[in-house]
This record gives structure tokens, C-alpha cells and sequence, in this order.
């Protein structure tokens, strides 16, 4: 069969060439997914909403609307009914996918995010394409991985590989896609992985060339190194875009809290209220100024900040109206990523400032550009949390060198102010608000040590307790979790455990559950001890105490999966 067929062609091939022929295949297949999304946003949008903006105002405001609330209402159904997990920009579930389930991404995840992120982004929605691109390449690479032959619990390289090779198709910016990556996926500049996305950013770039063009995303004109002025003025555009990005990330995540409680409208409906949002303010833009930078990418306002050509009051409405726009998207639920609102705000934040600066003092046009690039660097910097990505991906996409120093002072500013008003990046926050805690392992050295870490080192610290077993209770925790076993805390004292199933059948029958004895352990216990505990505990699940007492309060869990994956990590280490 030709399942079997190419994993047996490829066992043919030298050792040392085996893995770079894959992770070239991994490569192409990832940088082909992200320009065809790209081409299908393009298509979408040239067909829809810049058609629109060239008619009368009237078939712009009827037509907008049912491009974009149609678009939207379909874009949540595909994920409602299809795949929650392709929801929002996908870098989270990306990074929870590679450091939790092995770098296995299902194909579900990858279609519906394709689909459904096209049309939401296509159609007009404030969202971007950037992250989108990362989540269904290293989708895409992950299953390829598998058709290769590689076990599934193995495609960590490929999930890895696939969301440069994505990231740089998307943006052109082949060296950012390799930092982020690194960055913000893996979390460890020097990992062994760092071969292996190298080749797969640069073929995904490649490939972006051959089918899109080589040129930057952005071509700035006449710029030139910035005059004194312009650096005197990059703290301050670097801290106000900073601020303008940690508000989006405030606004969008509270938006986002509120929508994951229980509500009447169905999921789907929601997202096409995001979307009727950005129309409403969209179409108050357009109507009033003539440009339409709320809806989708918004690269074309973006350009005319880039080069220069916004007065400074139309800036700040589009930065207003952008951030207010894309916050309600994404905060409904809405398909798409943050990469593009947040070098909007940037850019607008700087073009503000610059052009109201300009009105008393002696600005070159080099300063208005500069400044403009400067708050992209920082607004991004301080939602994403990777400074070198910032002053790469800018670089990248301007391919202007006088512009490094300046952006370099934008990153510190940004990193500084960012940290001082949120606690966590953008995706971080969003991992936190779905009960996910990413642990990145940095294995030991050698078994005994191994075996003596504590349980603390590996276990999950933001357990989903059950404290309400009422039929009602007990319906909302299974709609919003899917784990087989549930602590119970009653009186503040562990009761034991409900399965998923005990629980399901109490709910249909209005009936409090029966509970089956929990297994418990401290956080300083040795993985040794914990690992004979865990083998012999009926529900294969344990439950974390300060204290092994009854009274001791439920800080944690740990399951066989949880062990299995950090020493797998383990073991690959010590083969490297």
C-alpha cells in the first residue's frame, strides 16, 4: 500500500540523509499551506471588501455587512461544530500541542483552521493571518510527519519545522520565523531542534518567493538613518505603543474570559457579533475618512504610515478604532491571529506621535518613517514577549539595516513596560485562561537523579476540581472539560475522585455521583515513590496535597501521561 510505501522508500536512504529529506518535506508542505491560505485571504478580500470600497457608499455599507457577519457566522460554526481548538490565533494550542502531546496536531484542526480562518480574515474580520499560518503549517507538518512514518509520538521536529516554515512563508522573514520559533514555541534559543527549523524557515520562504515574490512586505521610501530627533523621540513612541499593545491584550482577554462562561447564544453566534462589531466600526471608518485599515489586515492604511502619508489625527482614529475592533473579534472567538492588528497599532501609534510632533518641530521624513517602524517593533514586542522576533520580523519585512538601532532601543522599552503591565504574554494569558500550564522540562543528567526529582518538577499545578456536583454543575464542567477524572472538593476537603462517565450518567439522572478513592501525594514527593503510587492507584490519576492529610488542600494532579511525557524527554536527551 502507499501508506507503507514511502516510509519503507525513505528507511532506504542513509541515516544522515533521512532526517533532512523529511524535514525538507516538511518544509515545502508547510510553506505551500501558508501562501495558499495567504492567496485564499487575497482572493477573498480583493473579491469582497475592496471591490465594495470602490462603489457607491451605500452598496459598501449593505455589502460589508453581509460579507462580514456572513463570513464570521460561518467561520464559528466550523468551530463549533468541527474543532473550539482552531479558534483564535492558534499559536497557544500550537505550543500546548508540541510540549504536551508530543508535536501531534490532528488533521481536523488543520482544515477547519484553513477554512475557517480564510473566510474570517478574508471577510473582512480584524484579525490576522500570521498566527493562523504557524498553527496549520506545524498542523500540516505534524501530519505529513506521520505519512513519513513517524510515530505520533515523535513529531515534535515536524510541529517545530512546520511553524517556521509557516511563519516565514507568511511574512517573508525567514530569521524571525526561526527566532520565534525558538523563542516563544520552544522557549530555548539553542535547542537541537534549531537545524531543523533553520532548514524548514528557509525552504517555507523559498517557497513564498517563488509563488508570491520576493519582495518585503513593506517597501519604504527614501529612508534613511533618523536624525536626532527621531531617536529622541523612540522612547516615547516605544512606551506608547507598548501601552497601546498591553491594553489590546487587556481588553481582548476580558473579552475572551467573559465569553468562555456558560450563555443562551450559541458559540457560533458570538463570533458573528465579533464580526458585526468590526463592521459597525469599520464602516463608521470608511464612511467618515474614506479608508477601510479596520477590516482585516489592514496593510494598505498600514503602508501609507509606513511611507509617511496619514496626518496624525487619522492615525489616531484608525489606531482607536483598529485596537476596539480587533479586541471584540478576538475576544468573541473569532479565527484569526494578532500579529497584523499589533504592527497596526505600532504603526499608527508612531505616525500619531510623529505627525503631532512634526507641528513644532524640524522632522525629516526618515523620523516620520522611522518612528512609524518603531512602535510596530514595540507594540509587538510588548504583547508577544520576543524581543529579537520584534527587531527581526520589522527588519525582515522592510529590509532597511539603518533601521536596527532604533529598533533595538524600541524592544528594550517595550520589554520594560510590558512586564510592568501584564504579567504574562499574550499566548501565555491565553493557555492560563483555558486551565493549561505549558512546563517546559529541562531533563536531568542521569536515572538517579531522575528518580529522586520531585513530583513538583512535572505535575500539573492548575487542576480542574469538581466543588458542585449538582446536575447543572456537573453538565458545565463536562462541556468545558474533556478529562476522564475529576478531583472533588467538598468543605474544602478532598471527597475523592468522579470519572467522566459516573458524572455523565448523574447529570442524566439528576443524581449525586459516587466517587471513587483518590490516591494523594505531596509536591516534594520523589518521582520513585510516586511512580509505584500512580501504577498501583485504580484511576491512574493523583492527587496533589500541601499536606497528606484530609484536610490537606488540592494544589495539583499528576497522571502516567504526565510522567511518560517528561521521561521521554528525558531519554531523547540522553541519546543526544
Amino acid at each position: 500500500m502507499l501508506a507503507d510505501l514511502i516510509p519503507r522508500s525513505l528507511q532506504r536512504l542513509p541515516a544522515r540523509a533521512r532526517p533532512i529529506v523529511i524535514t525538507a518535506s516538511l518544509g515545502l508542505v508547510a510553506g505551500l499551506a501558508a501562501v495558499l491560505f495567504h492567496l485564499a485571504i487575497h482572493v477573498i478580500y480583493q473579491r469582497g471588501i475592496e471591490a465594495l470600497t470602490h462603489g457607491t457608499r451605500g452598496s459598501f455599507l449593505i455589502g460589508s455587512f453581509a460579507i462580514v457577519t456572513g463570513t464570521s457566522a460561518i467561520s464559528g460554526w466550523l468551530l463549533t461544530r468541527f474543532c473550539p481548538d482552531a479558534a483564535g490565533s492558534g499559536i497557544p494550542q500550537l505550543k500546548l500541542a508540541f510540549w504536551k502531546d508530543f508535536g501531534f496536531v490532528p488533521w481536523r484542526v488543520v482544515w477547519v483552521k484553513f477554512v475557517g480562518g480564510a473566510l474570517s480574515v478574508g471577510g473582512g474580520s480584524s484579525l490576522g493571518r500570521e498566527g493562523p499560518s504557524v498553527q496549520l503549517a506545524g498542523g500540516a507538518a505534524s501530519q505529513l510527519a506521520g505519512v513519513l512514518g513517524v510515530a505520533k509520538n515523535e513529531r515534535r521536529t515536524a510541529a517545530a519545522a512546520g511553524a517556521a516554515a509557516g511563519l516565514a512563508a507568511a511574512f517573508n522573514t525567514p530569521i524571525a520565523a526561526v527566532t520565534f520559533v525558538l523563542e516563544e514555541i520552544i522557549g530555548d534559543l539553542n535547542s537541537r531542534l534549531l537545524g531543523s527549523v533553520l532548514l524548514a524557515a528557509v525552504l517555507g520562504a523559498l517557497v513564498a518567493h517563488g509563488l508570491l515574490g520576493a519582495q518585503p512586505a513593506f517597501i519604504l521610501h527614501g529612508q534613511g538613518a533618523p536624525g536626532w530627533i527621531g531617536y529622541a523621540l523612540t522612547p516615547l513612541v516605544a512606551a506608547l505603543a507598548a501601552v497601546a499593545g498591553c491594553w489590546f491584550q487587556k481588553l481582548s482577554l476580558g473579552l475572551r474570559a467573559v465569553n468562555k462562561r456558560p450563555h443562551r447564544l450559541p458559540a457560533w453566534s458570538r463570533v458573528m457579533l465579533g464580526g458585526l462589531a468590526v463592521w459597525a466600526i469599520g464602516a463608521a471608518v470608511f464612511v467618515t475618512t474614506g479608508h477601510a485599515g479596520v477590516f482585516s489586515l489592514g496593510y494598505d492604511d498600514l503602508s501609507l504610515a509606513l511611507d509617511g502619508r496619514l496626518v496624525w489625527h487619522l492615525a489616531a482614529l484608525l489606531l482607536i478604532a483598529k485596537l476596539a475592533a480587533t479586541a471584540v473579534c478576538y475576544g468573541l472567538g473569532g479565527c484569526g491571529g494578532i500579529f497584523a492588528p499589533t504592527l497596526f497599532f505600532g504603526a499608527m501609534t508612531g505616525a500619531a506621535l510623529s505627525g503631532l510632533a512634526g507641528l513644532a518641530l524640524p522632522l525629516t521624513g526618515a523620523d516620520h518613517v522611522t518612528l512609524a517602524v518603531v512602535g510596530m517593533c514595540a507594540c509587538l514586542g510588548a504583547v508577544v514577549r520576543a524581543p529579537v522576533t520584534g527587531i527581526l520580523i520589522v527588519f525582515e519585512m522592510t529590509h532597511e539595516f539603518a533601521l536596527v538601532p532604533v529598533l533595538m532601543i524600541g524592544a528594550l522599552v517595550s520589554q520594560m513596560i510590558g512586564r510592568r503591565l501584564t504579567h504574562e504574554n499574550f499566548y501565555e494569558a491565553v493557555l492560563a485562561q483555558d486551565g493549561q500550564h505549558v512546563e517546559r522540562l529541562v531533563p536531568p543528567r542521569s536515572l538517579r537523579t531522575w528518580m529522586e526529582l520531585p513530583v513538583a518538577r512535572i505535575a500539573n499545578f492548575s487542576p480542574v476540581v469538581a466543588r458542585d456536583l449538582g446536575p447543572a454543575a456537573l453538565e458545565e464542567l463536562l462541556a468545558a472539560h474533556s478529562y476522564d477524572r475529576f478531583p472533588v472538593v467538598e468543605n474544602d476537603r478532598l471527597a475523592g475522585l468522579v470519572t467522566r462517565r459516573e458524572a455523565v450518567a448523574a447529570a442524566a439522572a439528576k443524581r449525586s455521583p459516587a466517587l471513587e478513592p483518590a490516591v494523594t501525594c505531596r509536591a516534594d514527593s520523589p518521582l520513585r515513590e510516586v511512580a509505584d503510587l500512580i501504577v498501583n492507584a485504580p484511576s491512574g490519576l493523583l492527587v496533589i496535597q500541601d499536606e497528606v492529610s484530609a484536610a490537606g488542600r488540592v494544589i495539583g494532579v499528576i497522571t502516567m501521561h504526565d510522567i511518560l511525557r517528561a521521561q521521554k524527554m528525558f531519554a531523547r536527551d540522553q541519546q543526544d
